[in-house]
């Protein structure tokens, strides 16, 4: 377990998925989820070659049929340390005979994680290591407890509130499967009020087209919560499991997204993917600041 500190926060990171596993604060409140498998067995994983789901778990590159998971393999596989300092450190997984498997590309993923003050920022390069152009998606998927401080508040009083705070175009599930097709318009000018049937229909997604866009999570019973940032996400997920009353929500910046209903299950004509060009570079970040 790697660990990272400075005079705000203490925050751990797994090698196995290079997952943040906990953020603790000077007055030793625990902010991540803690992988209670009763309700969900992560704390933050990151969704690497593919977000969300594929039609049937497969798709089809080159004339051949690959099977893959929800949330692609990044998250089951160890990761690297290349370089590390006390409050920072970036973590490498490269393709494998065994990924190759799943996914038939030579990558190099990168991931960084540098404390600054009460933020934490995560970094993703992508490499495209190979002789053929790359179609690929990436996210985040990190837990935030709630409540943060058990005595003061449940998780109906919290709220969400995102700025701008305007309306979004909001992708419904199908689930497993996403209707980007049909979207509907969510305001979003007064904070939204978390409840569990929120999430009755799975993930509650937003179309963020790249800008720049905050989402914090807090409750008028105390001062404290979290604020997520991201400058060039095209989607955001919100989540917490259905109907388990789970005290946890995500937030969740993606770079793509699960299979469309009308998929044809071709991996380079996948909605919301990233092609990148033989030996480009991809890059993308959020930051997370607690208080």
């Amino acid at each position: 377990m790697i660990e990272l500190v400075n005079n705000d926060l203490t925050v751990k990171i797994n090698e196995m998925g290079a997952e943040l596993t906990s953020v603790i604060n000077s007055d030793g409140i625990e902010f991540m989820w803690q992988a209670d498998k009763a309700f969900w067995g992560r704390h933050a994983p990151v969704l690497f070659p593919i977000v969300g789901r594929l039609k049937d778990d497969q798709y089809q590159y080159d004339g051949k049929t690959y099977s893959m998971s929800q949330h692609g393999f990044a998250r089951d596989n160890h990761f690297s340390v290349v370089a590390q300092t006390s409050t920072a450190v970036t973590l490498e997984l490269k393709s494998t005979e065994n990924t190759k498997l799943k996914f038939p590309f030579d990558f190099s993923l990168r991931i960084t994680y540098t404390l600054d003050q009460h933020s934490l920022k995560v970094g993703y390069e992508v490499i495209n290591q190979g002789e053929v152009e790359m179609p690929f998606s990436i996210g985040a998927h990190p837990g935030f407890n709630i409540p943060l401080v058990t005595d003061e508040a449940s998780f109906t009083d919290y709220v969400l509130r995102v700025a701008p705070a305007t309306n979004y175009q909001q992708v419904p599930l199908r689930a497993p499967l996403s209707d980007p097709q049909n979207t509907h318009e969510l305001n979003l000018r007064q904070p939204l009020a978390l409840t569990h049937q929120l999430f009755e229909n799975d993930a509650v997604i937003l179309e963020l087209e790249g800008k720049e866009t905050t989402v914090m999570l807090e409750t008028a019973k105390n001062d404290h919560g979290v604020a997520l940032t991201v400058a060039n996400a095209p989607y955001l997920g919100i989540w917490s499991p259905y109907p388990k009353e789970a005290p946890f929500v995500c937030l969740e910046p993606w770079w793509g997204l699960a299979d469309p209903v009308d998929t044809d299950g071709k991996l380079e004509h996948k909605f919301a993917i990233n092609h990148l060009a033989t030996k480009q570079q991809f890059t993308a970040d959020f930051s997370m600041t607690f208080f």
